[in-house]
């Protein structure tokens, strides 16, 4: 059973932590509240809030509907992540990467603020993609959401691909796509790269990258489940944790390591295969 109650819960994780030497997070949506972008499905979530705001992430409403375009457009314009700074729980992550302790952050979150945080782009693997590019969906043209939106404020509420005449979108993966299969392949590979994962603002319920903290399971790390609600995969932490993210996360961190110093051997390292 996982450890649970704050006081039990919290001690077993900084344990984990302080012997951990490899690690492995998945953020979400949870991470990125505090710096004043709110998540999907929470209590004041922007589909909790508005519904009809779900269609602008369906693919299948976008291409097919010229006004949800337009809409997502406009909604773009105005994303909070523009303005947003990082929190302290977004630091944690880069004085972790100082502690030579992370493999990667997965993240399922679009904003960059990992990367604004100081982390090394090269340690933060974007599962659903960026907010700041956009993508033809005909012919695969990219560019930058920056350029796009200077052609909505100048006039064009649906701007075509300037390559092919495509439907423009953001780079960001929507509800009906796929993810890109060498996305994925690394994310495996970090998750079974590590003697500890970490989920963090996160509910475990969108896949495949829920199942990512399963797979680490099963390849022999501890799991950490850091979120506000129960999620599916509480029953196989070792333990779980409710407290705000910008004070447990930092506090994790800080606790001193004192893993051995002797090669550590995963199901991820090549070293291991036969």
């Amino acid at each position: 059973m996982p450890a649970r109650g704050s006081s039990e819960a919290l001690e077993r994780a900084r344990a984990l932590f302080a012997g951990a030497r490899r690690i492995t997070a998945l953020t979400g949506a949870g991470l990125s509240t505090a710096s004043g972008i709110p998540d999907f499905r929470g209590p004041n979530g922007v589909w909790t809030r508005d519904p009809e705001a779900q269609r602008l992430s369906d693919i299948n409403s976008y291409v097919a509907d010229p006004e949800v375009r337009r809409k997502a457009w406009r909604s773009r314009a105005e994303h909070p992540a523009w303005s947003a700074e990082p929190n302290a729980a977004h630091r944690a992550f880069t004085d972790l990467a100082a502690q030579q302790r992370l493999r990667t952050v997965l993240t399922q979150n679009i904003d960059g603020l990992h990367q604004s945080a100081g982390l090394d782009s090269g340690s933060v693997l974007e599962l659903h993609g960026s907010v700041f590019g956009v993508v033809c969906l005909d012919c695969g043209s990219t560019g930058t959401m920056r350029a796009a939106l200077q052609r909505v404020a100048a006039g064009e509420p649906d701007p075509p691909c300037n390559s092919c005449g495509g439907i423009l979108k953001s780079s960001t993966i929507s509800f009906g796509q796929a993810l890109d299969a060498d996305v994925i392949r690394s994310a495996q590979r970090a998750a079974l790269d590590c003697d500890l994962f970490l989920t963090a603002g996160t509910s475990l319920t969108v896949q495949p990258a829920a199942g990512l903290a399963e797979l680490a399971v099963r390849a022999g790390a501890d799991l950490v489940v850091c979120n506000a609600e129960p999620t599916p995969y509480d029953e196989l932490a070792a333990a779980v944790l409710r407290e705000p993210l910008v004070e447990v996360l930092p506090e994790l961190v800080a606790v001193p390591a004192t893993g051995s110093d002797e090669p550590l051997s995963t199901w991820g390292d090549p070293g291991t295969w036969s």
